[in-house]
């Protein structure tokens, strides 16, 4: 199987890829729509969708932090990534088709003005023919034997290719891109026999090549049925609107209502569903476990590894989900509290059952805060695990992660522990409010981060508590993929000299700006605030470190880099040409924390261990290579192919085994989470944490962090001797 970073990248660069930063004040816009239907994707007349698109566009030029004119070259740029978006591997349009389309390059500036919405539809049209094409060339590619003995290559880097000129160019791509996709699977088939014990039951080799191709033809077929299916000319109005506001920076988005449903649940940690966590297995969607209390746990009549068949509202005709990936499955499954959706389930003997179920609040809890205690020569160290600056506003008593925090501060200091490691690695942030509030958990009162409005207004968001919850030695983790309010924690932890922040990129991801809510059109619940027509998530402010200096494209530089094999790859800010630019404001006044002795000791000493460190310039140099040879064309000669996997393969289980210790840390857990985790009823959530808890034992980068901690505390208590 080639070990591609490619999905990652792509991943990372989405929208969807991490939360973004959220300002506590929201807006209202209110669209005279009239739309008779319920249809959660969005609006559906034509008419509609010209007056919102001309209100975005108003919203955008007159409101946004940083606004792009809204003209030719701005509809260039919305042209470009929508052939991006539409067609990103340049092997279902044609350059003709670009051809055609090109007019309206300069035009959807127009259209976002309030002219009539045409490049869409037309896109769209020339889309669905083409596509229709397609799907008959993978099955057409996918009929006979691949030879793989011939000397081709496959490009994978789609900015490298230039739309085929014609059908048969076209085939062609298809033609290598099936020939690929069966090689995969060809070459993971033969290793399979190769382990057999009976030689004498082994598939012969072109039995083998059937299959794969057989494995390949399945998949498409699912890819192509869950696009016909999943995306429809709201999705694709939605998808426009989006790449719309993209053009105006990477975080101002728009969500339709269901996708400003998920964000809420994904900001609060709630969410009404049934209780019942999904798998997509062989394109059909599974119950993977139920969450005991909860609706389907309570039913009686669900069980683990039942498929979903269909889905419907209440009373309304159900949806068959055949092809659906879990994400879309989820949003027909989740809705309102106490409204009903129905589940027709194939159950593990074959049967069919339908069972009507009652939405309920689901808490996840499983994606707030957790903590252990790692036991390292005389010293206990705590370490703090926090996904997300998640916040409940909508609840008195809802979750907030500044609290949760400072629950844990207090369960580990009940432990004794010497110091506290911090770890918001692949912590895409969250709420403004909560990072300055957790800020000062560790400081005395104090500015916190500095917030500039779009008429160049300064505004210092600032820790009023003196009182200070834990003054020891700190120790905060972050990655190329910390960012936003994870951001703003480390830069303040930093620029008070208040701990170590230790990090496995030489930058964090390099996200200074805020957003608020704006909603569109009238209220459909009062109680969570969503809207008929979703809402536009608009970037309306900067925020600068109390230094004076933008986060934004530079990141947090740490104290002492521990290289990790993401290095080199492409996914940060500062990679997106949409992004803001840095700058820099005046310097808040604020005092530096008294007890940083050795501190910069620690810091001088910790880089130079690094720096000689050869398993960790091994991790560095491999990850360099993985990046480079990710964008190579992939061989279709067998035997070609399989030097190439040889040597990723070996660079990646290389990566791997130095990036896991050889013995796991001493991890304990505290007596309160013993009896929340392991003699709780739900054995599934105590099964997690488990797998949890064996996860860190042995991750390099939280023992790195740890042994720095602990010279921190044992220079300084030679240091306190001597005095």
């Amino acid at each position: 199987m080639k070990i591609s970073m490619q999905n990652l990248i792509k991943f990372m660069k989405s929208r969807k890829g991490f939360l973004v930063l959220i300002a506590i004040a929201f807006g209202c816009l209110f669209i005279a729509f009239t739309n008779n239907s319920n249809n959660e994707d969005g609006i559906t007349s034509l008419e509609q969708k010209k007056k919102l698109l001309a209100a975005i566009g108003t919203l955008l030029e007159g409101q946004h932090y940083s606004p792009k004119l809204i003209n030719d070259a701005f509809s260039k740029k919305v042209f470009k990534k929508s052939l991006e978006e539409i067609d990103g591997e340049k092997n279902i349009l044609l350059k003709a088709d670009i051809d055609i389309l090109k007019k309206y390059e300069n035009t959807i500036d127009d259209e976002i003005h309030g002219g009539d919405i045409v490049f869409l539809p037309t896109i769209s049209a020339i889309y669905d023919k083409r596509f229709k094409e397609v799907e008959n060339l993978f099955r057409d590619n996918l009929s006979k034997p691949f030879d793989f003995n011939v000397d081709e290559e496959f490009v994978t880097d789609e900015e490298k290719l230039d739309y085929p000129i014609n059908e048969k160019e076209r085939n062609e791509r298809w033609r290598k891109k099936m020939k690929y996709l069966t090689l995969e699977r060809y070459v993971d088939l033969l290793d399979q026999r190769e382990k057999l014990l009976n030689k004498d039951s082994a598939k012969t080799d072109a039995q083998l090549e059937q299959e794969a191709r057989d494995k390949v033809l399945k998949i498409m077929n699912r890819t192509f049925e869950r696009i016909k299916s999943t995306f429809n000319e709201d999705k694709r109005f939605n998808a426009f609107i989006n790449i719309i506001a993209n053009a105006m920076d990477p975080h101002t988005d728009y969500f339709p209502p269901v996708e400003k449903r998920a964000f809420d649940e994904q900001m609060s940690g709630r969410f009404y569903g049934i209780g019942a966590q999904l798998q997509e297995q062989d394109g059909v969607i599974k119950i993977a476990s139920l969450v005991a209390g909860y609706p389907a746990w309570r039913s009686g009549d669900i069980e683990a590894n039942d498929i979903i068949v269909k889905v419907a509202q209440g009373k309304e005709e159900p949806v068959d989900i055949s092809g659906f990936d879990v994400t879309d499955a989820v949003k027909l499954i989740r809705g309102n509290k106490g409204t009903e959706v129905r589940l027709t389930l194939k159950k593990q003997n074959g049967t069919i059952k339908v069972v009507s179920l009652m939405r309920d609040e689901i808490v996840q809890d499983e994606s707030y805060v957790r903590s252990a205690i790692i036991k390292e020569e005389n010293k206990k160290i705590g370490y703090i695990f926090l996904p997300d600056f998640y916040a409940d506003f909508e609840r008195a008593d809802g979750a907030r992660c500044s609290e949760d925090v400072a629950k844990e501060i207090v369960k580990l200091k009940k432990e004794q522990i010497d110091g506290i490691v911090l770890d918001l690695r692949n912590n895409g942030g969250g709420s403004l409010y909560e990072v300055v509030q957790m800020v000062g958990l560790f400081i005395k009162s104090g500015p916190v981060v500095q917030v500039k409005d779009k008429d160049g207004k300064v505004t210092v968001l600032s820790d009023n508590d003196p009182s200070v919850l834990y003054d020891g030695p700190l120790a905060v983790m972050v990655n190329g993929f910390s960012a936003s309010a994870s951001e703003i924690f480390a830069a303040a932890i930093q620029d008070y000299k208040r701990g170590l922040i230790i990090g496995s990129n030489s930058s964090t991801y390099g996200k200074g700006t805020v957003q608020r809510n704006i909603a569109l059109g009238k209220p459909v619940d009062f109680a969570s605030g969503r809207t008929e027509y979703g809402a536009v998530k608009l970037t309306f402010q900067k925020f600068y470190r109390i230094n004076g200096g933008s986060t934004q494209l530079k990141g947090v530089t740490p104290d002492v880099f521990i290289p990790d094999s993401y290095e080199f790859l492409k996914f940060r800010e500062k990679d997106n040409p949409a992004s803001l630019p840095w700058d820099e404001i005046s310097k808040a006044t604020y005092e530096v924390s008294p007890n940083q002795n050795g501190l910069q000791n620690t810091i001088s000493n910790s880089n130079l261990k690094v720096a000689q460190n050869s398993n960790l310039s091994i991790i560095k140099s491999n990850g360099a290579w993985l990046a480079q040879n990710n964008l190579k064309p992939a061989s279709l000669n067998i035997a070609k192919y399989r030097g190439q996997q040889k040597l990723v393969k070996t660079t990646v289980e290389q990566i791997n085994t130095l990036s896991k210790l050889t013995n796991d840390m001493n991890i304990e857990v505290t007596e309160s989470d013993k009896a929340k985790y392991f003699k709780n009823t739900d054995k599934a959530k105590g099964d997690r944490y488990q797998a949890w808890l064996k996860l860190i034992k042995s991750d390099l980068y939280i023992d790195a962090t740890k042994n720095i901690l602990v010279n921190y505390l044992n220079e300084n208590e030679v240091a306190v001797i001597k005095k």
